[in-house]
């Protein structure tokens, strides 16, 4: 039996004065899954995700979160989801072992805190105050604070922001583990290679729309082709080329020697592409498939780059 979304949305509509930042938006979050919610600043998707923690009322459409309503039923469903802001929600003088267990003791089945602790390498600043601690520890344990009381559904902002190589591949390896034992998670980030790596569905919000969803490898394959590129003699007739292409294929000589062909690389296109240069004595060297990426295709759906 197909279980029901974690997180449902209808039509969602929400205005600030005469701004609309979010202009009727449909999401569906898969149970059990990690869903990426890509977009541009300013996209929307920062308000969607605070409309399906709560904090803010829509104007118009349905959100349910677990099957409740986030808002009108909000003391149902805070002790089943974890949310990690991008700043905010914990007192600045607090020492950081003691805020988390103290979250912990707000849950009734809470994660081991000292097992957490150690998990995040946050063990050499339990008794350092918030305000004290580096970007990258306050990330850290804002994490620990959405995850510790064992949540159904998690929402993390930006979790990865600030972090070294380290801490970040931690980060990605305790999200994963969440997935593992059935927990869903909704993750915004910027970084492209984080929702490559993690997603099992993405969504791309623009202009307060969600304008592409699906898994990173569908998303790529709906995208723009992948790349054929090889070096050769500078000059190549590439209208000779083309005709021995298939119709949409395109080469072009970005620079003198080296040639772009952008197409649906297959076996035969690849034959077809050496067959043309033995029949022109040209010898190609440095052949290569360039995979189409989520971030080309971010672009090609949006037209911006996605900055932090």
């Amino acid at each position: 039996m197909k279980s029901e979304p974690v997180v449902q949305i209808r039509g969602l509509v929400k205005r600030y004065g005469r701004r609309t930042a979010v202009d009727g938006l449909d999401l569906s979050v898969r149970a059990g899954t990690v869903t990426a919610v890509l977009g541009p600043n300013g996209a929307g998707k920062t308000t969607t995700v605070e409309t399906c923690e709560g904090y803010r009322r829509p104007d118009a459409g349905t959100v349910r979160v677990l099957g409740l309503d986030p808002a009108a039923d909000a003391a149902r469903l805070r002790p089943r989801i974890g949310v990690m802001l991008q700043s905010g929600g914990i007192y600045s003088g607090a020492r950081a072992d003691e805020m988390l267990r103290h979250m912990a003791k707000l849950h009734a089945h809470p994660l081991d805190v000292d097992t957490l602790i150690d998990r995040l390498g946050l063990g050499t600043c339990g008794r350092t105050t918030y305000r004290r601690l580096s970007g990258g520890q306050q990330q850290r344990l804002s994490l620990a604070m959405a995850v510790v009381g064992r949540p159904e559904l998690v929402f993390l902002d930006e979790p990865t922001a600030g972090l070294d190589p380290q801490a970040r591949r931690s980060t990605w390896d305790l999200v994963r583990e969440l997935r593992a034992d059935g927990v869903s998670v909704v993750l915004t980030t910027h970084f492209m290679d984080e929702a490559e790596e993690l997603a099992d569905d993405v969504a791309v919000i623009d202009a307060g729309r969600v304008i592409a969803q699906g898994s990173p490898e569908a998303l790529c394959r709906g995208g723009a082709e992948n790349t054929l590129r090889f070096t050769g003699r500078p000059g190549l007739d590439l209208g000779s080329l083309l005709k021995a292409l298939p119709d949409g294929a395109e080469a072009a000589e970005p620079t003198p020697g080296t040639y772009r062909i952008t197409a649906d690389v297959d076996p035969q296109l690849l034959a077809t592409v050496t067959s043309w240069c033995a029949q022109h004595e040209v010898m190609p060297s440095g052949i290569s498939v360039q995979r189409h990426t989520l971030e080309d295709v971010f672009l090609e759906l949006t037209g911006k780059e996605l900055r932090a």
